[in-house]
Parts: C-alpha cells; structure tokens; sequence
C-alpha cells in the first residue's frame, strides 16, 4: 500500500496541475460568475430610467392640466377630475382610467399652498377620495397628478417601490395664480 501512495498523490498532482493549466472554458466559467451582477445593474439602471422618463411625462401632464385651471378653462366647463385626466393623459405610458388620481386645491397665497404628496394609503386601505376644488380668478392653485407606478422587482434586492403590492408613487405637481378670465 505504501509503494503505490506516492505513484497516486504524483498522479492526482498531476491531474490538479492540468485542471489550472486548460483555459478552454475560462470565459464561460467568468461569464457565469460576473452574469448575475451585470443583469441585475442593467435591469436596475433600465427600470430607473424608464420610471424617470414617466416621471418627466407626468410632470409635462401636470402642467397642461395647470394651464387648463389658470386660464379658466377648466371651471368655466365645470370639468371633472375624470375630464381632466383624460384630457392631460400621456396614455402611451399611463392607465389614466383606473391609476392617476388628480388633486386640485386653492389657497389663498403661495405660503399656504402645500404641494407635499396626498396620502394614497391609511394603514393598509387605500384612500380613494381626493380633494377637487378648482378655484377662481386670483386663487392660488395647486394641481397634483398622482400615479401608482407598477414595478417588478430587481434581482438582488434593487427596487424604487415605495408603496404596498410593488408600486412606486409618482407625483406631478403645478403652483400658479388663476389669471382673470
């Protein structure tokens, strides 16, 4: 037993120093271990740039909808919050039928106004009613389009979502003087 030890650990020594010695598979065996984190930042930076473009086309939508307060012609119409989202809706990005939600609100000067975030949740309720008041010539207004954005979440652990069931709040928001009309 003891003459045939050395002639076996020569042997696996021998099968060792090949295994470091072929490269054949070393871009595979590389790939495989880089692969993961490259599809994940690449996932990761898609979905943030694709969240902020929406972002930026519903900052756009919202000040459309400003224009149609400061002119008068939104109160003039008595037009609803429904009439307003379809009006201002990029739809190419958005379901504007069932996830933007508008809110309007005056004031009486610009430091009243509040342009934080409405609440879009109470513990784990949704909340479904939100302020619509379209002032009149003089007013301070604020319009606000909210969008409960869907996201599916990235590989190890990356995610923008800020609210329950995955989702992302986005915010629009347009401060103005209603111009006499």
């Amino acid at each position: 037993m003891r003459c045939n030890a050395p002639k076996h650990l020569r042997s696996v020594a021998r099968e060792i120093s090949r295994f470091f010695r072929v490269r054949e598979a070393a871009t595979a065996v590389e790939f495989a271990l880089i692969a993961p984190a490259f599809l994940a930042t690449m996932i990761a930076v898609l979905q943030t740039c694709v969240f902020l473009y929406a972002q930026m086309a519903l900052q756009n939508a919202a000040n459309q909808a400003g224009r149609l307060f400061m002119t008068g012609q939104a109160q003039n119409n008595n037009w609803s919050a429904s009439t307003i989202a379809t009006m201002v809706c990029p739809a190419a990005l958005f379901d504007c039928t069932n996830n933007l939600i508008v809110v309007v609100q005056n004031y009486s000067s610009f430091a009243a106004a509040n342009t934080s975030a409405p609440q879009l949740y109470n513990g784990s309720q949704p909340i479904t009613t939100f302020t619509y008041s379209p002032g009149t010539q003089g007013d301070v207004m604020v319009v606000q389009l909210v969008y409960k954005w869907s996201l599916v979440s990235g590989l190890l652990g990356f995610t923008l979502s800020n609210l329950p069931n995955g989702a992302a709040e986005m915010m629009g928001v347009s401060a103005f003087r209603v111009e006499p009309y």
